[in-house]
């Protein structure tokens, strides 16, 4: 019975997670729409530039910092649940997928040490 929960949950939950995702971005463009209609409405002008940052909201400058760091506590968390587990035939493979993670944290804050910066 476990076995099935398992399949079950290995497929459903990512579904739902994709279906939260799409549906909260739905949710901040419709919002978004609103506001611009409610300025029309009132008589107010909106410059193209200002549609265009509503659109595209710029990304904060340390974003790839955070995003590395996010990324190798994910990795550390996965390796120290590979040693917490008491099988030791279960540490190797563990650390192996925590090593992905990792690379993309590190990736992550080498684009951020070489990034242009635009104050």
């Amino acid at each position: 019975m476990t076995g099935e929960w398992i399949g079950f949950t290995s497929v459903v939950g990512p579904l739902i997670l994709l279906c939260v995702f799409f549906w909260l971005r739905f949710r901040a463009r419709r919002e978004m729409q609103e506001t611009i209609r409610a300025a029309l409405d009132k008589g107010q002008e909106l410059s193209p530039e200002l549609i265009d940052r509503l659109g595209h909201p710029k990304a904060p400058k340390d974003r790839d910092f955070r995003l590395g760091v996010i990324w190798i506590a994910v990795a550390v968390g996965i390796a120290i649940l590979s040693f917490a587990i008491p099988e030791e035939e279960a540490t190797g493979p563990l650390l192996g997928v925590a090593g992905f993670p990792f690379v993309i944290g590190a990736a992550y804050l080498i684009l951020n040490k070489f990034a242009k910066r635009e104050d």
